[in-house]
């Protein structure tokens, strides 16, 4: 295995020293249920602060990824290919072979720390799911997240993970000093295609309970929409569906994202579409023929087709996982009865 290649520089970083050498790595199996399978290969990670490339389409700069590899195995995952860095394999290796950088947090807690740190904007989730099974035994975003609210430092996280709501009250207390932001990723509701395609992960309802819970506790939660699946799950009764769902479940915002496939993602997903759904393709090497996204006017057609459900089950504008600030309540004048309880701002 290729430890010693795996180097800042292909962590989204600028730095081109080794993360971690060989002689740092542990290698563990867990004899239950939920890990059977599962090989965790356990590093002391030397920076945990990963800059994200100018050329990227993401609208943020940094990222913490304290894990890689992701038991959710879903057949799309587009951050497959970041384990070929390692020499593991991309296809059930991503998903069985999982990295634990286990000083994460007190890593990130020294880094933001450093005078050279500005306080910008952390994205977590982004790469691989921060709440993914492995956190239940690692528990590493507890100290993340405490580490961000004691400096005050904005973040917002994406998960498909229930086990977020494990960490409600470091959320909320986060919120009172800094922009959170939390988006739960739903892209469908259908149960049978979940089963296939996303077999590692909650099932779709379980995560907008989440949105649920979190929406009443005063942290608004956006649904990112993602993927939309062609041919899959982009039928408009489909749409219909999941938007109403994710309406119901009280989410501030729904965006839709349709289905890209990097090299990597791209062979893994078209041999299980070739196992399961053989007639889709050809109609698949026909859309994705200029590269890993759809065409444009689809993209176009399946955002106007969420936008005009959302507008019509009532969702709002905002953008999923805007940052949200819990305010402490304007003092009350003397005369007034006690002050009201504590408000959520969109800020």
């Amino acid at each position: 295995m290729r430890w010693e290649n795996l180097t800042l520089e292909s962590d989204h970083s600028r730095a081109d020293s080794a993360l971690f050498g060989a002689d740092a790595v542990v290698t563990r199996t867990f004899d239950t249920p939920e890990f059977a399978g599962i090989t965790f290969h356990e590093i002391r990670a030397r920076s945990i602060l990963n800059r994200v490339p100018g050329a990227s389409r993401m609208p943020f700069e940094w990222t913490v990824n304290p894990y890689r590899g992701c038991s959710h195995a879903c057949v799309y995952c587009f951050a497959r290919k970041t384990h070929s860095y390692l020499d593991l394999d991309t296809g059930l290796g991503f998903d069985s072979q999982i990295v634990v950088k286990v000083n994460a947090p007190e890593l990130l807690r020294r880094q933001l720390g450093s005078r050279r740190w500005q306080g910008d904007h952390i994205a977590m989730g982004t790469n691989v799911d921060c709440y993914q099974r492995a956190e239940g035994r690692y528990r590493l975003m507890p100290g993340i997240l405490a580490a961000l609210r004691d400096h005050a430092n904005p973040y917002s996280i994406l998960t498909k993970g229930t086990l977020i709501l494990r960490d409600l009250e470091l959320l909320k207390q986060s919120a009172e000093v800094t922009d959170v932001g939390v988006s739960v990723s739903v892209g469908f509701t259908d149960p049978e295609l979940w089963r296939t395609v996303e077999p590692g992960t909650p099932a779709p309802e379980r995560r907008l309970d989440v949105v649920r819970t979190l929406t009443e506790h005063g942290l608004g939660c956006g649904v990112l929409m993602a993927p939309v699946i062609p041919f899959l799950s982009d039928h408009p009764a489909q749409l219909r569906a999941t938007v109403r769902a994710i309406a119901a479940s009280g989410a501030t915002s729904v965006t839709p994202l349709v289905l890209h496939l990097r090299p990597g993602a791209r062979e893994w997903f078209m041999a299980w579409l070739g196992r399961e759904h053989p007639y889709l393709v050809r109609r698949y090497e026909r859309l994705y023929a200029d590269g890993a996204y759809a065409p444009k006017w689809y993209q176009r057609r399946i955002t106007r087709q969420v936008h005009d459900l959302a507008q019509e089950y009532g969702i709002g504008p905002t953008r999923a996982g805007m940052p949200v600030r819990l305010r402490e309540p304007e003092p009350a004048p003397a005369e007034h009865t006690p002050s009201e309880p504590t408000q959520l701002s969109l800020i």
